[in-house]
């Protein structure tokens, strides 16, 4: 989502944590907005149904998955990348967005900063990248196929090339826990934990 940001004109790292987050909120209107219209108008006219929106004490599965993901999984496909190609995946450029955001933060905006990132991404982009993207590529494609393609999109669509292959191997993992579980509420929270380790990291 931040990476949008970066196509509007203005430099995101010149923003205050204010105005990013403020910015974010406003992005996030149409989404919510489109997601309520097409659940609607999907199959029995439930949103509840049409984005398999339940939830099961295995769910939480999702919360170790994405700690997992964040430190152990995306470093260790980091490892050979940065080895291969030191200039292109430095570490530091792999962590800079986040670090950045995370610096920039001070006082009541800290915790806004934790809820847009470990609360409302991970409930808006996975209803928009599983709910919608995903389970709309399933009718269509057989199933690795539409898990491939969809988590390329999710790691493209964040225009940022450096996080890329970690975006595209997590978007694997969140959209196993979607097709695994027939729910959203997987993903959401291998989601919530993977960004919220991700902050904890930067925080260092």
């Amino acid at each position: 989502m931040i990476g949008l940001l970066g196509q509007s004109g203005v430099d995101p790292d010149d923003w205050p944590t204010s105005t990013m987050v403020a910015t974010v909120l406003c992005l996030w209107v149409p989404f919510v907005v489109g997601l309520v219209v097409l659940g609607r108008r999907r199959g029995s006219g439930s949103i509840r149904d049409a984005y398999r929106v339940r939830f099961r004490v295995v769910d939480l599965v999702g919360l170790p998955i994405g700690v997992v993901g964040q430190f152990v999984l995306v470093p260790l496909l980091y490892w050979p990348l940065t080895t291969l190609f030191p200039d292109a995946f430095d570490p530091a450029k792999v962590e800079e967005r986040a670090t950045d955001l995370w610096n920039r933060a001070d006082g009541w905006w800290v915790l806004a900063l934790i809820a847009v990132v470990a609360i409302g991404a991970p409930l808006v982009e996975e209803f928009v990248y599983r709910g919608v993207i995903l389970q709309s590529l399933e009718g269509r494609l057989n199933d690795t196929v539409a898990l491939v393609v969809s988590a390329a999109f999710f790691g493209a669509i964040h225009l940022q090339p450096v996080e890329f292959p970690g975006l595209f191997v997590i978007g694997i993992v969140f959209g196993l826990c979607w097709q695994r579980s027939g729910r959203i509420a997987c993903p959401i929270l291998a989601h919530l934990a993977f960004n919220a380790s991700g902050l904890l990291l930067a925080a260092n």
